[in-house]
């Protein structure tokens, strides 16, 4: 039996849009902001075996784990899975993230054959631990960081296992929210489980499987097409994670070595650091997860995304290790290792292929938590949120500003307006940080952002964490390094830069400034177009000074023209030195 190349197509783009729908519903229908606002999720669909097959466009660093969930499923449950059944699982170390991202796997039946899964990964707000919001920057051991859910049912043949689901409900400080959360999740995948079997009684299940097949060697073949365009050998980088975030005297020390031939994408993480006490380690699936996210850029962002596309791909990390973590080694701010995971392979590789990477990012989530009891309704009220930051500049074009950092990928930036009418809140600034400035160059990186939020409550409870501040986002090609990414926060009008707090208290009238970090440079600073500085000028990005001083570019304020003679001069001068 073969299915034709028409048939084939439609298949695919059904089950793709099985996901799609599967995303949608999630995102419709749950309770927490973190879900419906900054869509903090992914979603996905394997085969039997647990080979990824299709997904939505989600968080990044979560659809590259998806397959690994589907896969302690079927080791864990075997034969003992029957229709209706739907199995929670959070623990990290060998499928997931950190606690709060809570993966969902349906499976799927065509009567009494197993023919696939589908995963629904979703950031649950609150999963208890030690600090309001779960993930803690102060944590040391797991145990800290939340209730562990280690691959349950959570629904038996189509009816919800209360015992399970009471366990949950009383370890969160948020049990409505999780409640609201984790039945939309289930909610959602009855949706793509009924698209699915509507495309088997229309096309049959035999032509669905052999679909499936065929989608995971036409992958493959793709991605080894893809290989023979990249440059051969081997490449490396290496970099350091802030100590202040990090638990340690001394920054952690991470690396890679990248082996690229025509067969095989190989990056090893051998030689970095230990696992650390501190929740910045990044779980396996994580790291590899992280890793795809490059994989792709390299090879083709719009190529689809399934098992035979990344099977050519092979990610070493030693267990123990900050890539591979073994219990009880903490997670919940992983973001943080997961990004150096990505941003190592990048760095390696940008000055060899500038047509496809650019320098650096501010890299760091800067995740915030804002929470607590809303003094006007009485309610428990949380926000969870990504800040987005400057991203580097390329060969051939300036840096983005104001994007969210890799590893989250399709997650949105919430409405200040969202936020100012349902928390006490005031989103007091919300503007491109032209105060901490870009990594200049021939092309400059793009902006970061200040965004400031004003506690009107009696009190909050305040999280966050702030990496790539001691080690700033990189140039290329001569481009200067970004600013750094920095939190302020201030009691009283009085002003403390912070890296990491856990759950601290802050009350009516204090302020917190986040200031992400603008991107990395590219190229010469004294290369750039004076044109363009001047734009800049004009624009407010820059001062008259970095004008003159960085780029060697003097500009008549009266007039709003480069002085083309000062500007030569200053410049031969510069390179000269």
């Amino acid at each position: 039996m073969s299915v034709d190349p028409f048939t084939l197509e439609i298949i695919k783009n059904g089950l793709v849009v099985a996901n799609e729908e599967m995303f949608q519903a999630f995102a419709r229908t749950a309770k927490s902001p973190v879900i419906y606002e900054v869509l903090d999720f992914a979603v996905g669909m394997t085969d039997s075996r647990g080979n990824m097959i299709a997904q939505a466009p989600g968080v990044p660093a979560f659809s590259g784990v998806l397959d690994f969930a589907a896969k302690e499923v079927l080791e864990k449950w075997g034969s003992d899975l029957h229709p209706g059944d739907v199995i929670v699982s959070n623990v990290p170390y060998e499928s997931g993230t950190h606690l709060n991202d809570v993966t969902l796997a349906l499976p799927i039946f065509y009567k009494d054959e197993l023919i696939g899964m589908i995963l629904n990964k979703g950031h649950w707000t609150e999963v208890g631990g030690m600090a309001f919001g779960s993930w803690n920057p102060n944590a040391t051991e797991i145990y800290q960081e939340g209730i562990q859910l280690p691959c349950v049912k959570l629904y038996k043949e189509g009816k919800p296992n209360r015992d399970v689901i009471d366990i949950i409900l009383e370890n969160s400080r948020l049990p409505e929210y999780t409640l609201g959360d984790m039945e939309a999740q289930v909610a959602s995948m009855k949706v793509a489980e009924k698209r699915v079997q509507t495309l088997i009684e229309k096309y049959s299940v035999d032509n669905i499987l052999l679909a499936m097949k065929k989608l995971l060697e036409d992958g493959e073949k793709y991605a080894r097409l893809k290989l023979k365009e990249l440059p051969k050998g081997e490449f490396e980088a290496e970099d350091y994670i802030d100590s202040s975030i990090a638990g340690t005297e001394e920054p952690v020390y991470v690396r890679a070595k990248i082996t690229i031939t025509d067969e095989e994408f190989i990056v090893n993480f051998t030689g970095s650091a230990e696992q650390v006490m501190s929740p910045i380690n990044s779980p396996y699936p994580a790291t590899v997860s992280g890793v795809r996210e490059v994989y792709m850029a390299l090879t083709d962002p719009h190529a689809y995304p399934n098992g035979g596309f990344f099977s050519p791909l092979k990610v070493i990390a030693p267990k123990g290790s900050i890539f591979h973590p073994i219990k009880p080694a903490p997670t919940s701010t992983d973001w943080e290792a997961i990004a150096f995971a990505t941003d190592l392979v990048w760095k390696a590789l940008a000055p060899h292929v500038p047509d496809k990477l650019t320098a650096g990012h501010f890299l760091s989530i800067i995740a915030t938590i804002v929470g607590g009891i809303n003094d006007r309704t009485g309610e428990p009220f949380a926000i969870v949120e990504p800040q987005p930051g400057g991203w580097g500049a390329g060969y051939n074009m300036d840096g983005t500003s104001g994007l969210v950092a890799c590893g989250d990928g399709e997650t949105y930036i919430a409405s200040s307006e969202v936020y100012e009418r349902n928390f006490p809140i005031l989103v007091e600034r919300y503007m491109l940080n032209v105060e901490d400035g870009v990594g200049h160059g021939k092309h400059r990186g793009g902006f970061g952002v200040i965004r400031e939020y004003r506690i009107l409550n009696s009190q909050v409870l305040v999280t966050i964490q702030v990496g790539r501040h001691d080690f700033p986002p990189w140039g290329v090609n001569g481009g200067l390094p970004g600013p750094g990414n920095r939190v302020i926060v201030y009691r009283d009008g009085k002003g403390e830069e912070i890296r990491r707090i856990s759950a601290e208290v802050l009350k009516k009238g204090d302020l917190i400034s986040i200031r992400t970090s603008g991107g990395g440079g590219w190229g010469d600073p004294l290369d750039r177009d004076p044109k363009l500085v001047l734009e800049d000028y004009r624009n407010e990005l820059i001062s008259l000074e970095v004008a003159k001083k960085v780029y060697g570019v003097v500009i008549d304020p009266e007039q709003m023209e480069v002085d083309w003679e000062k500007t030569e001069s200053l410049r031969k001068k510069r390179r000269q030195c």
